[in-house]
């Protein structure tokens, strides 16, 4: 990759500045400065990098598509809520140069990292933000001002010990190897030195059947435990002499609890492992509010990254609002308010892309592929036609016959609807109407049967008279071939769960604000999760949220509600949520409710966990030993450091609603020590949520927010566990962790 290339930086059509980009010698940051004054204007590391994009695929450069060709453009992409980076370099042969190379420095990162990379990598960017005259050595007052940085309050004599210890050629600087030393008994885990110990009898390894003795009594490893030593000890144990000798170091038992083994969330669970066979109602599915916007819902900015974004996080369930444009051209935005509006053309366009992609597939997952339910609010009076054929093909001739005729219910499962789409919307008639096309023979049927269909048109009929001009409205206005489209998810007014019960199909779906889904739950939550077992339901934010806030989706889920939409775009304990129950099965975007959830004449209601059918309450004890490297809370003073504690939330069922938090580490946010325990009684283990929250305690004023983790508490592995933290935006902070001890009894 060249270093130090002029290229356009493009906000808008009008603001194309040029700019030199560079790449660092550590292959890990880039900076650019105008090219105008020669001030750096920003820099950035390579592991904020998701992906690069090619082309005009950012409505930005497609708005420049005109003045600059797209072999010359290209689209970086960060993690989380940051905004891409559009650029334009002076030839293809540069913006190839530019792509290729981003691409292989980002391409390890499809892999997991391991403990020794990341350490590596965090060695490195310590080392070079704190040698200031950037000679490649770091004097004593370059180290105290390191450990400032590094969130660390030391006794400056203690630190000057470690610092003489390092210094092996006695020149009172630290470089190279000397550094990594300095760095590693900064860094020595004295908790996880003493576990270590106490299953090794000389102290110094782990042999075979000792790690076996750890996996079975402490991470409850029950199956196939002598086999999985040995593969971590091959995949874990620095020394190749060990691995030979079949036994484990004290830092190859690290490098374990550090990694994908030794996390909080089952592996086992991160692939797809759920049945995907079951009706459609019976899962949970990723669902967003107003998918193209990225701000507010009343002046916010539309944009296509809205749909990008959504899917990539494991989206399944998007919203597209259809409004006559110019020339007849549909236009996507949010009806009767200031929003930007964005082409139906690009939407679709876009969905054909990323409908079927999600950001890190899991090996073994089907994430890839799982259907897509897009719900199409359409205003416009204009032409459909400009789906595109593969969206057209949603109805493809021939596939709805074919399960009706094998007998098939009209509630599909994910399995059979893999890589459709669905659209949610209004609809001309009903399924089976669209289902008996021209030229279909009808099944034969007795008088009975004819008279108690006949019946049921009739009642059909009175129902529509009922809901008055604005439906006839509707089916004079709505294009026979777009009802057509509409195959499995038919819009339908809410009219009570005896009405639906009597006259509603599988094949329908109904939408309710979050207010009224909470009065339905205060007064017939029973009724609720009986509904939900048969038919889909979509709970959308209220209006008042103009700022894209969101609802607590929990409460939704404690229904069997599968449609929850949130406002993606809005970070927050909300979507911590949503993240932390779909991170499992493969981020496919459909998580498989509960058995008593799926039983028709199930009892259970959420405020009367007695009515759960199953086993009793369980004890959830979580012990909270350590944090690691924990990051500086953002606009704090500079040499400020952190008073780190850890609170524990759980989200279910009312009765099992509850926090627990430990106390705080005054000035440590390196290495805080806690050893604490906090215990929860857990009724309704099937639906409960585990958020691990990490915070800056303030006395003065509401504590700042560090880092988290949530997890679906059917997801949790016993045992010691190193629990990997993430940004308010959802994105890892590596190396920074928490290292627990998880019990579970009944």
């Amino acid at each position: 990759m060249q270093q130090g290339t002029l290229m356009r930086k493009v906000k808008s059509k009008s603001w194309k500045k040029q700019r030199y980009f560079k790449l660092q010698e550590d292959c890990m940051t880039i900076w650019y400065q105008s090219k105008r004054t020669g001030k750096t204007e920003s820099a950035f590391s390579i592991s904020d990098v998701e992906t690069v994009r090619e082309g005009h695929q950012s409505e930005i450069l497609q708005s420049v598509a005109e003045e600059f060709p797209p072999e010359r453009c290209f689209t970086i992409v960060f993690y989380g809520r940051r905004g891409n980076l559009d650029l334009v370099a002076g030839s293809a042969e540069e913006a190839q140069c530019w792509v290729q190379g981003l691409r292989q420095l980002i391409e390890p990162r499809s892999f997991p990292l391991t403990f020794a990379l990341v350490s590596c990598t965090w060695i490195r960017d310590w080392f070079q933000k704190a040698d200031k005259n950037k000679d490649g050595r770091m004097n004593f007052k370059e180290v105290q001002r390191l450990l400032k940085m590094m969130n660390v309050d030391m006794n400056e004599d203690h630190a000057l010990r470690l610092f003489q210890d390092a210094d092996k050629s006695e020149s009172g600087t630290l470089e190279g190897e000397e550094f990594v030393l300095f760095y590693k008994a900064l860094t020595q885990r004295e908790e996880v030195l003493s576990l270590f110990q106490q299953f090794s009898e000389d102290g110094k390894k782990l042999t075979l059947l000792e790690l076996v003795d750890f996996l079975r009594e402490e991470q409850l490893e029950d199956e196939g435990t002598e086999e999985l030593a040995m593969e971590l000890i091959d995949k874990y144990e620095p020394s190749e002499t060990a691995r030979a000798r079949h036994v484990l170091s004290a830092d190859g038992f690290l490098m374990y609890l550090c990694s994908v083994e030794g996390s909080i969330f089952n592996p086992q669970h991160r692939v797809l492992w759920q049945d995907m066979s079951q009706p459609l109602c019976h899962y949970f599915i990723s669902s967003s509010h107003n998918t193209y916007l990225i701000e507010d819902q009343i002046r916010g900015h539309s944009s296509i990254e809205g749909y990008i974004r959504a899917l990539k996080r494991g989206c399944r369930c998007l919203e597209v609002d259809c409004w006559d444009g110019p020339n007849g051209e549909p236009m996507v935005y949010h009806g009767h308010t200031f929003t930007s509006k964005i082409p139906f053309r690009e939407v679709v366009s876009t969905l054909g892309k990323y409908a079927f992609k999600v950001r890190h597939p899991s090996p073994g997952a089907g994430a890839r592929g799982w259907s897509l339910v897009g719900v199409d609010t359409w205003h416009a009076e204009g032409s459909w036609s400009c789906w595109p054929p593969a969206m057209q093909g949603a109805r493809e001739q021939g596939s709805w016959r074919h399960w009706v005729a094998q007998g098939a219910s009209l509630s599909p499962t994910p399995q059979e609807l893999k890589h459709k789409i669905l659209l949610k919307g209004k609809k001309i008639g009903r399924l089976e109407d669209t289902l008996d096309g021209p030229g279909d023979e009808a099944a034969d049927v007795s008088d009975d049967e004819n008279g108690a269909e006949a019946e049921e048109r009739r009642r059909a009929k009175v129902r529509e008279t009922q809901h008055g001009s604005a439906l006839q409205k509707d089916k004079e206005t709505l294009a026979q071939a777009l009802s057509d489209c509409v195959i499995y998810c038919k819009n339908v007014p809410f009219q009570g769960f005896q009405e639906a019960r009597s006259h509603s199909r599988p094949s329908e779906v109904s939408s309710l604000s979050e207010a009224k889904a909470r009065k339905l739950i205060r007064d017939e939550g029973n009724e609720f999760v009986r509904h939900n077992t048969w038919q889909l339901t979509r709970i959308y934010p209220s209006g008042m949220r103009t700022d894209s806030s969101n609802y607590s989706p929990q409460e939704m889920w404690n229904v069997g509600c599968q449609i929850v939409a949130l406002n993606f775009q809005t970070a927050g304990m909300e979507m911590d949520l949503c993240d932390g129950l779909f991170s499992q099965n493969g981020c496919c975007g459909y998580v498989l409710k509960p058995p008593f959830m799926r039983d028709e004449e199930t009892l259970f209601n959420p405020s009367d966990p007695s009515s759960r059918e199953g086993p009793g309450p369980i004890t959830l004890t979580i012990q909270v030993i350590s944090g690691q490297q924990l990051p500086k809370v953002a606009n704090r003073k500079e040499g400020a450091i952190i008073d780190p504690l850890v609170r524990v939330e759980i989200y279910g069922v009312p009765a099992d609603q509850a926090h627990q938090e430990t106390k705080y580490i005054e000035n440590n946010g390196f290495n805080p020590r806690w050893d604490e325990t906090l215990q929860f009684q857990l009724h309704v283990p099937e639906l409960a949520l585990i958020r691990f929250v990490v915070e800056d305690y303030d006395k003065t004023s509401r504590n700042d927010f560090v880092g988290q983790f949530t997890l679906a508490f059917a997801n949790i592995k016993p045992g010691y566990r190193h629990i990997h933290l993430l940004s308010k935006d959802g994105t890892r902070i590596p190396p920074s962790s928490l290292f627990v001890h998880i019990r579970i009894t009944e």
